[in-house]
């Protein structure tokens, strides 16, 4: 439809029109965009050169305030990802009978799915038929599939008297759905159960911890020694100590030298006097006890070994094995009493060695600490509440061990960073004068990463390092603008002989900070652009990202 159909034109519409048409080109002292730039920039800027000792000192005051603020800071080794399942690895003391393990993980699978969250709960107890899984008997394993977040339990917000499509923008910062931390204390209340004790991971997480470490916990305590009962006694009390400091969720020790066995000593003289041989009566060991695969079953393409020994009510105490027949020449029975002394001792469940010492575990689950923070309490507990005896020693290891390794590899990688930064400023401005200047906007930008981290409540881990990282990059590249355009600046005055005095170098720096702003608004708005989705999603992989995120976005703003 044509304008000129219309009988009203105003005045503004038409211009607009023409405008569209056309394409007008403002001004930079013109544009829109920029006179709102200039009117908040100006100000400051002159204030700036007007009292430049005083901002000096206020800024480096405000970057000297935000040095308590990062050491103040959680660590930790990698942020929680959420893979949607949760990993249940309860430990009991060895010599857990099977049908006791058995009745255990079923009690522990009817209350796991009883949490309204919980969609299916799969469980097994021992070691899989793999070298990569030495996991002993004691030790359960439950994969807890959680259902999809939108199907898990309100909770109530400052903002839930609100209509549903008004309450999406604040469910981003403050979920009205309980949190996964919520299901875990949720499901570790209700399985306090006796002899048994609690460790809560994921399973990706769990088997990358226990391949690096060994540990599936988030900390862990090493004890390296040359017998196993003083290991197991060092383990039993860094358990009882550990138990009592501040954010510990369970604590267990391994008993190493706590496995139960079941010794059967022949007594050659008899077996000679009723004419067996001592292959003869093991034959009858592990038939009767142990079972005997005597045939197998097809069952379509599935094959089954069939073994036959004793009904467990007849095998299950040293007595009844005494009572186990013997076949003897002539066609008569003895008891096994009569060849043999049975009885149970102790004995290592399973044997460490690391390092070349024989080693023992205590695994350790935390809750509402950060794993830094947690260790270095942890340690000064220990240290003084317990005496290592000579020959034996212990090391912290699980997620710790991991953030010591990459803080050991930060201090070379950052310093190899701000070389690489210098270099390249260098080779673009030619001056190590203007190079220094550049760099000084660095410390300003890790202000703002670090009191956002803060603001949100995030630790400092190899995620966050690496958005810092980049936001020295990212914050070069803001100097080197703001540096360009001064320089241009300076040199149109030169030329056109407008540095005669001082008022006229504050109205060169004056144009080329001042005029120039919106490039520069553009360049810090379009990184912000990128960035501050990532803060809004809720995805699978979220929480890393945004720990990557956050400290470039606080780092810009204070940077721009």
């Amino acid at each position: 439809m044509r304008m000129d159909k219309f009988k009203f034109k105003p005045s503004w519409l038409s211009s607009t029109v023409n405008s569209l048409a056309v394409g007008n080109y403002y001004k930079e002292e013109k544009h829109p965009v920029s006179r709102f730039l200039f009117s908040i920039y100006e100000p400051a800027c002159a204030f700036v050169l007007k009292w430049p000792k005083q901002v000096i000192v206020s800024a480096a005051l405000l970057v000297l305030l935000t040095i308590p603020v990062y050491l103040g800071l959680g660590r930790e080794f990698m942020p929680p990802l959420n893979e949607g399942t949760v990993l249940y690895m309860p430990s009991t003391l060895p010599g857990i009978s099977v049908t006791e393990a058995k009745n255990l993980l079923q009690t522990q699978d009817k209350i796991l799915k009883s949490i309204p969250e919980v969609q299916t709960v799969f469980g097994k107890a021992g070691r899989a038929d793999t070298a990569t899984d030495p996991a002993p008997f004691s030790m359960m394993e439950t994969v807890v599939v959680l259902k999809p977040e939108s199907e898990w339990r309100a909770v109530q917000r400052w903002y839930s008297f609100l209509p549903d499509f008004l309450k999406a923008p604040f469910r981003r910062i403050w979920p009205d759905k309980v949190s996964r931390e919520d299901i875990v204390n949720e499901m570790d209340t209700k399985l306090r159960l006796p002899g048994v004790s609690n460790a809560w991971t994921m399973p990706i997480k769990a088997r990358i911890d226990m391949l690096s470490t060994g540990i599936r916990t988030p900390v862990g305590v090493k004890i390296f020694g040359k017998d196993l009962k003083e290991i197991e006694r060092i383990g039993i009390n860094i358990e009882g100590i550990l138990s009592k400091v501040k954010g510990t969720r369970s604590v267990f020790a391994e008993r190493a030298a706590g496995g139960y066995f079941l010794d059967i000593n022949l007594k050659r003289e008899l077996l000679a006097r009723y004419g067996l041989s001592v292959t003869d009566a093991q034959m009858i060991i592990m038939s009767a006890i142990g079972g005997d695969a005597v045939t197998t079953t097809v069952e379509g393409r599935e094959r089954y070994a069939v073994s036959v020994r004793y009904a467990r009510e007849l095998r299950d105490s040293p007595e009844k094995l005494r009572k186990v027949l013997v076949p003897i020449t002539g066609g008569a029975q003895i008891p096994m009493g009569e060849i043999a002394e049975i009885s149970l001792t102790n004995g290592p469940s399973m044997i460490r060695d690391e390092n070349g010492l024989l080693a023992g575990y205590v695994y350790v689950d935390i809750e509402g600490r950060d794993l830094g923070s947690y260790v270095e309490d942890a340690k000064k507990t220990v240290g003084a509440a317990l005496t290592i005896p000579e020959g034996y020693s212990i090391s912290w290891s699980g997620q710790y061990e991991n953030m010591l390794r990459v803080r050991v590899r930060l201090k070379v990688v950052l310093p190899l960073t701000l070389l690489i930064i210098f270099l390249l400023l260098y080779m673009n401005t030619k001056s190590t004068v203007k190079t220094f200047i550049i760099l000084l906007a660095v410390p300003f930008s890790l202000v703002g990463a670090v009191w956002f981290m803060y603001l949100l409540g995030y630790n400092v881990s190899i995620a966050a390092w690496v958005g810092m990282i980049a936001l020295m990059g990212l914050d070069a590249e803001t100097g080197v603008f703001m540096l360009l355009f001064l320089d241009m600046s300076h040199k149109e005055a030169l030329e056109k002989g407008r540095l005669k005095n001082e008022s006229q170098l504050k109205e060169a720096i004056m144009h080329g900070a001042v005029k120039r702003i919106r490039p520069k608004a553009m360049t810090v708005m379009a990184i912000l652009m990128g960035l501050v989705p990532i803060m809004w999603s809720l995805g699978t992989g979220a929480d890393m990202m945004k720990r990557i995120a956050a400290p470039m976005i606080g780092g810009v703003i204070t940077s721009f």
